[in-house]
């Protein structure tokens, strides 16, 4: 169902059709989901996302073709034991490629994922009012509020599609490159295949939601501008300073407070038993992010003069 469907379903103000004089009619959960469903589509057709998708899928093919190239010879994969600040995900790859997925999700979370989430959430509203066509989606009876709701939740699943896109060609590559069998923690222990693959899983998930607070920051900047190319560079723009802030032995005080700074604790779901704690702090300060800007996006959008 396109935008122009959904609105024509319902009428100019939500008016009933069928009734004439009948008045505006209350806006139903099925014209919600149908927003949604549209916003769904909108994004995921357009053909930046898809390039998006392919690009963060292409990391991890490149990373596994390079590993299988090094130690094609018998030798060990180099470069020091690190990627990205986490921990030694690379050297275990030879050895179990279920370790390209957590690699690969290592390698792409402080710059690649944030990086087209903001794109994503940056053009949400500012990509409308661009084109032109923010003034005729609030014609529909659903409100402001219920569209940003929608703007958000699709950016939301594209969090997850842009994760799984990287989670699940490592993990088709680094079957096809490299043997699978039981998984190494972190602890020293060893688990099945199955249990590793379970927590693989749990960290995609875990990564996820690991951008939702980038992805209300996003829609915030989005709400501030007309342009949809000002607000992906201003969203990216804060990703790559907040990241440099985070790498300043200086400002080590506010380090806790900024959003990128637990993003690699995933890594402690590879342990034996499960370290929580860098994980749920993670969680929160995405939560608290998500509350703060997406409650400013609100009160921005709802009383955003709409001139295009």
């Amino acid at each position: 169902m396109s935008r122009a469907e959904v609105l024509e379903s319902e009428g100019p103000q939500g008016v009933d059709r069928t009734g004439g004089a009948a008045g505006v009619r209350a806006v139903s959960p099925l014209w919600t989901l149908g927003l949604l469903r549209s916003e769904l589509v909108t994004t995921f057709r357009r053909w930046r996302t898809l390039a998006l998708l392919g690009v963060l899928a292409a990391v991890p093919v490149l990373i596994g073709i390079a590993i299988k190239i090094e130690t094609s010879d018998g030798g060990s994969v180099g470069g020091g034991p690190e990627v990205g600040g986490g921990p030694a995900f690379l050297t275990q790859i030879t050895n179990n490629g279920l370790f390209l997925v957590f690699a690969a999700l290592a390698a792409t979370l402080p710059v690649f994922l944030p990086m087209a989430v903001g794109v994503i959430a940056g053009d949400a509203v500012a990509g409308e009012a661009n084109a032109g066509t923010l003034r005729y989606l609030l014609v529909a009876p659903a409100g402001r509020t219920r569209l940003l709701l929608a703007k958000y939740a699709a950016t939301l699943v594209f969090c997850l599609a842009a994760t799984l896109a990287v989670a699940v060609s490592a993990l088709i590559v680094g079957a096809l490159l490299f043997p699978l069998g039981d998984v190494t923690t972190i602890s020293g222990t060893s688990i099945s295949f199955g249990d590793g693959l379970i927590r693989a899983v749990l960290i995609a998930l875990v990564v996820a939601a690991s951008l939702i607070g980038l992805a209300a920051l996003g829609l915030f900047v989005s709400t501030l501008t007309n342009s949809g190319i000002a607000a992906m560079a201003t969203t990216v723009g804060l990703v790559i300073t907040v990241q440099i802030l985070d790498t300043i032995p200086q400002l080590h005080g506010i380090h806790p407070y900024l959003f990128p700074h637990y993003w690699l604790s995933f890594a402690d779901l590879l342990r034996e038993p499960f370290y929580w704690d860098d994980v749920l702090k993670n969680l929160g300060l995405q939560g608290v992010y998500a509350a703060v800007f997406g409650s400013a996006a609100w009160a921005r959008f709802t009383a955003k003069d709409i001139s295009a």
